[in-house]
């Protein structure tokens, strides 16, 4: 089947603070391609890991075989359950400066922290820096995500309690993670309007 289970992906997508158990990682995509005004919609589906093969490595090379039209514009939307770990960024950040003729979204549902390592936060701005927009899941992209990759059965996609204010909670996590970012961009900006 295309679409995923009830269980499964409230189990994976679930916005937990701490999200014991959840070692997979899961991406839901949508593959569009814009002409002009208007766009079309060339796939959609979702991944996991498979066999030590991260899930973004594994759409990466799923999209490479599409042979990609340059002059024409894409758009790439991922839902995930935890957002890359910093290698998976590296390599998605390198794929969107070979393809500068498609974008990237990531909505993620929790934010990934190697427990060893503090290169993740690095790993997401490099990433923003490739271009690649970065935000969190809020009620409205699960909802989304149930009618569009899950096995619903008609049923309409109800929130669980506690996902606004996780929704929130990483969403100011992740702003301060990308802040430095922002921080420089509007200094650019400012310089740039002063004519310096």
């Amino acid at each position: 089947s295309l679409l995923m289970k009830r269980k499964l992906f409230l189990y994976n997508f679930k916005n937990l603070r701490w999200a014991k158990g959840r070692r997979e990682t899961y991406l839901c995509y949508v593959v569009k391609r814009r002409d002009s005004a208007t766009s079309y919609s060339l796939d959609f589906g979702y991944l996991r890991n498979q066999m030590g093969c991260h899930v973004e490595v594994l759409f990466l090379r799923y999209i490479s075989a599409w042979d990609l039209d340059p002059g024409r514009c894409y758009r790439i939307t991922w839902f995930t359950s935890w957002s890359p770990c910093y290698d998976c960024a590296r390599h998605v950040a390198n794929f969107l400066h070979s393809y500068p003729n498609l974008t990237l979204r990531i909505f993620t549902a929790r934010l990934y922290f190697c427990e060893d390592r503090k290169a993740e936060p690095e790993g997401l701005r490099r990433l923003h820096k490739a271009g690649a927009q970065i935000a969190i899941m809020t009620f409205k992209d699960y909802f989304y995500c149930w009618n569009t990759f899950v096995e619903n059965r008609e049923q309409t996609f109800k929130g669980w309690e506690g996902l606004r204010e996780n929704s929130v909670h990483l969403s100011r996590k992740l702003r301060r993670i990308l802040l430095p970012l922002y921080e420089v961009d509007d200094l650019r900006d400012a310089f740039q309007t002063l004519g310096l």
